[in-house]
């Protein structure tokens, strides 16, 4: 079992910047590939971006290339995103998930677990 603990989310306007956290605890956090998703009203949810287990390998979403990055500390069991350049399109609720495997995937169905969500919302 894993658990997922997001933080970082608020209020800001468009063009700038926050840092996502996740905590994660329960299972070896390294062979975990982690995944950033989110949810705006009256939207589906969707990939944002992921990382590999040990290896650091990324993917991102078309829209958020260049502005976001994704990443990791095995040592602390955290998985961050940062997102600069906020745009008002950014708004949603994050979430962050965990597979029990170390490859990656876009689809959230194949991730095994899930935390409760962080609220971003961008003022324009």
């Amino acid at each position: 079992q894993v658990q997922l603990v997001e933080s970082g989310g608020g209020l800001v306007q468009a063009g700038d910047s926050l840092r996502l956290s996740c905590a994660a605890s329960g299972r070896t956090f390294s062979s975990t590939a982690m995944g950033w998703f989110r949810q705006a009203p009256g939207k589906e949810r969707e990939f944002v971006a992921a990382i590999s287990g040990s290896d650091g390998i990324t993917i991102y979403t078309d829209s958020v290339k260049g502005r976001f990055t994704i990443s990791r500390d095995n040592a602390k069991n955290t998985a961050f995103l940062q997102m600069n350049s906020l745009k008002a399109e950014d708004a949603a609720i994050y979430y962050c998930a965990a597979r029990r495997s170390a490859y990656l995937s876009y689809s959230g169905l194949e991730y095994d677990y899930w935390g409760q969500g962080t609220q971003v919302t961008v003022s324009s």
